[in-house]
């Protein structure tokens, strides 16, 4: 592989509209011909305004339409700022929805399915020039605990978007074990430094990774394949958004508090919670307590996807329980 490696973004690229063919406008523009093993990275924006997902209005109403696609939801929300999961499994602020270099009064949903949109503009360019070529379609995002935003790759065809690194030895002789870089996302960064916000280059071209390029018969994973699945980030919430969740208590809601914790992990939270000493017994832990602290437990396993089972008699008002007779409550892991 090459130590060199080379970003450009065209000048000239006319105003996109639905119907555009992107290929024919990024050939158009480039200084010279495409060649095997080049990545080529286009802004979901073209794509979005190529594939009509403009839309009259603002952000909110074309928010609420996005929330309403399977598998999007709010992550949270500050004031007028909302995060949220899209439909692709995104974590961007406003759904992605885009109200910049639009007309105004637009704005600008993402891609139905950036991966498809990568693998057609793929085979369009290859159709064009004959070169085998990858595609990223990319996108901007902030990033929890930084200030700022990059650009990441939200589609991407014809490519190996993460390099996996685990279990090679570095000068050192350290043995790597969960390196993984995503070249995609690296890729997609680097664009935007040569286009720029502002300077109308919607189009990059990067030479100098053919190593990343797969052949003509293989689009590869997709970015789809740098997505964590719901509950695989141990984010799925905002902070705020969690607790209301668990005090909730919809079983819709867990997936994103993920796997079920386990038993140790729960023996400590229950114990951090009740300052009560538990103990374990077949899988389960059992720790007595006020029947007034059992609703709080309550809300705890729902956090770690546990139950609590505590007998009837205990709660039993007419039982002769009071506030201080403790009654044995019994969590356990849910099932799947």
């Amino acid at each position: 592989m090459s130590a060199d490696l080379v970003v450009s973004a065209p000048d000239g690229v006319g105003e996109v509209t639905e119907g555009t063919d992107l290929a024919a406008l990024l050939v158009g523009a480039l200084a010279e011909p495409l060649r095997d093993g080049d990545i080529v990275l286009v802004t979901s924006k073209v794509v979005s305004k190529a594939e009509g997902r403009a839309r009259r209005g603002d952000r909110g109403t074309a928010l609420d339409e996005e929330l309403s696609a399977p598998g999007a939801r709010v992550v949270a929300r500050r004031g007028p700022t909302t995060i949220a999961r899209t439909r692709h499994g995104l974590t961007m602020a406003a759904a992605g929805i885009d109200a910049s270099n639009v007309e105004r009064g637009t704005v600008l949903l993402l891609p139905l399915d950036p991966d498809a949109s990568a693998a057609a503009l793929r085979r369009r360019l290859h159709e064009l020039t004959g070169a085998r070529v990858g595609v990223v379609v990319t996108d901007t995002a902030g990033r929890a605990w930084r200030e700022g935003q990059t650009d990441i790759a939200i589609g991407a065809a014809g490519l190996l978007v993460a390099e996996d690194f685990a279990g090679r030895v570095d000068g050192h002789g350290n043995e790597l074990a969960v390196t993984a870089p995503a070249v995609a996302d690296e890729l997609a960064g680097a664009a935007e430094l040569a286009q720029g916000k502002l300077g109308g280059r919607p189009f990059a071209l990067v030479r100098g990774r053919a190593d990343l390029v797969l052949p003509l018969d293989d689009d590869g994973p997709g970015a789809r394949a740098l997505v964590r699945p719901e509950g695989g980030d141990l984010f799925g919430y905002g902070a705020r958004e969690a607790v209301l969740r668990a005090l909730v208590g919809d079983p819709a809601d867990r997936a994103p508090f993920g796997a079920p914790a386990t038993a140790e992990e729960a023996r400590s939270a229950v114990e951090a919670v009740t300052a009560r000493a538990c103990r374990e017994e077949d899988g389960a832990v059992l720790v007595g307590v006020a029947p007034g602290v059992v609703p709080l437990l309550e809300v705890l396993a729902f956090a770690l996807g546990w139950e609590v089972r505590v007998p009837r008699e205990g709660l039993d008002q007419g039982s002769g329980v009071g506030p201080d007779i403790d009654v044995e409550a019994r969590l356990r892991p849910l099932t799947p």
